[in-house]
């Protein structure tokens, strides 16, 4: 892979990486702020819910930041943009929409074959 492209990748995760930080900060600090008693066990229901779907979606994103930090570990050892199954190296578009691949589209898609047939 060329340097550019490298840099260009490292940017790319590592601006993801702190937005992704920046709102876990944030989500966290709106959920020890003092909420107001609800009269109406409606409303209350509606904020728990609403509560619940955010902290499944911060899940998300946790996840998501453990992968970017990998990727990132990937770049710093030299090993970013080569296939982890086949140890070809991944194709810039397929890291453009996926940078925190560890395989090629034929071994991903391949993996994703197996699991379908195994009912995973």
């Amino acid at each position: 892979m060329k340097k550019k492209d490298v840099k260009y990748f490292e940017e790319l995760l590592s601006n993801r990486l702190q937005e992704l930080l920046s709102q876990a900060d944030h989500t966290v600090s709106g959920m020890t702020e003092q909420k107001e008693n609800f009269p109406d066990p409606t409303d209350r229901a509606t904020l728990e819910s609403d509560r619940n779907f955010m902290l499944r979606i911060r899940d998300r994103e946790h996840k998501l930041i453990k992968k970017i930090k990998k990727a990132l570990e990937r770049i710093e050892n030299g090993t970013f943009g080569v296939c982890e199954s086949c140890g070809e190296e991944i194709s810039n578009q397929r890291l453009k929409a996926r940078p925190v691949t560890t395989q090629c589209i034929e071994c991903k898609t391949k993996e994703e074959a197996f699991e379908k047939a195994l009912g995973l």
